[in-house]
């Protein structure tokens, strides 16, 4: 059996580090900076470095009109920081006019905006790792429309951001709004695939028992790489619309199509990159059912769930779905968390690679690519089975 590549293979052990390390998590994205931590002092203390924290305290206070500033409650002179923030997290709050609101995506980016401006140019570079890419579902103009996650990437990097680092982009061509900053899409798959033989024992990944599926044309890419790391076969979904009628600013779905090879007895198995509503999964999943599958797997790098769970809870009880896998990349409500055909993927390890990647100014690609981890995780499932 092939030997698993070591961490230390992957830790920086030199001294050839751009600038003394720095973490500022913005509200809402503690619980992640926190595990990134642990890791970062882990691994900077054997290399000698002997830090006990790396995360400088910061505080977005509001005035009772609504207005608001950034403080950084530590020096951050000549440091490499690194900005943590979830734009998605819907669960803080702020006071306005005597009334309780919920941060909205708005809301975090400028308290980004105003954490980089506390800065003040005093830090030796600044890098931003946003999971969910601010204004990302907005990342094109099909009519007189705004281009917000373009002109937000614009935005940073006039702010002199030099790197962002974000999780399973919908739609990574945006990028091309700032040609000349870093800009890196990560895909956690191996941390999925490690997560879903963990939960699920008697998985069998061959193409007798095991199959791919795209819930749509645009998560095609994302779900070709599972099948072919897994050397399964794969079929796709495509959503028929209505295109004479825009509900919510959007042509509805009439229909899902399917494309591909029978699924019937086997294991199927859904990646996305979120789970807003949650309603075009479980149509997906009705459809396979109907042609005979046997599980259905799903999983979304942002586990939302904006309607709320009851559907989920009625489709797992059906029958009709058997694990949703989701990252805690994004905030998860407990509830969430709480139920049993829910299964969390941590990726806190991997942004921890990546960040020594860049802080020691050296290639992400052994860190970005886990084709090899991959191959290795296969072969041990196998013999462990």
């Amino acid at each position: 059996m092939a030997k698993e590549t070591s961490e230390s293979e992957i830790i920086f052990t030199n001294s050839n580090r751009v600038a003394p390390l720095a973490l500022i998590a913005l509200r809402g994205s503690e619980p992640l900076a926190e595990k990134i931590n642990s890791y970062l002092v882990e691994w900077s203390n054997n290399a000698g470095y002997k830090y006990d924290n790396f995360i400088i305290g910061n505080e977005c206070p509001r005035f009772s009109s609504g207005d608001g500033k950034g403080i950084l409650k530590s020096t951050v002179r000549g440091d490499d920081i690194y900005l943590i923030v979830d734009v998605g997290n819907y669960s803080c709050t702020y006071n306005m006019f005597g009334m309780d609101n919920a941060m909205s995506p708005d809301d975090h980016f400028q308290d980004l905006k105003r954490i980089i401006q506390a800065v003040s140019g005093k830090a030796h570079r600044i890098n931003v790792i946003m999971p969910i890419l601010y204004g990302g579902r907005q990342h094109r103009r099909n009519y007189r429309e705004s281009l917000d996650c373009a002109v937000a990437l614009q935005e940073l990097e006039a702010m002199g951001v030099s790197n962002i680092i974000t999780f399973d982009a919908h739609d990574p061509r945006v990028c091309n709004a700032i040609p000349l900053m870093g800009f890196d899409n990560v895909i956690p798959t191996y941390q999925v695939l490690k997560a879903m033989f963990n939960n699920i024992k008697d998985l069998s990944i061959n193409k007798d028992n095991f199959m791919v599926v795209s819930p749509d044309e645009g998560a095609l890419n994302r779900n070709m790489y599972y099948a072919s790391v897994l050397e399964v076969e794969m079929g796709m979904f495509y959503k028929r619309r209505d295109y004479s009628q825009v509900v919510n600013g959007r042509n509805p779905i009439v229909a899902h199509e399917y494309l591909g090879n029978s699924v019937e007895g086997k294991d199927v198995f859904v990646a996305d990159d979120i789970i807003s509503s949650g309603e075009s999964m479980l149509d997906i999943a009705v459809e396979l059912k109907k042609r005979k599958a046997r599980r259905i797997i799903t999983y979304a790098t942002y586990p939302l769930f904006t309607n709320g769970l009851e559907k989920f809870d009625q489709a797992h009880k059906d029958g009709m779905i058997d694990y949703v896998f989701g990252t805690n990349l994004t905030y998860r409500t407990p509830e969430l968390l709480s139920r049993e055909w829910f299964c969390d993927v941590d990726v806190s390890k991997y942004i921890a690679y990546l960040i020594m990647a860049l802080n020691h100014d050296v290639s992400t690609g052994k860190v970005i690519d886990p084709h090899k981890k991959i191959s290795i995780l296969l072969e041990k499932h196998k013999n462990i089975r």
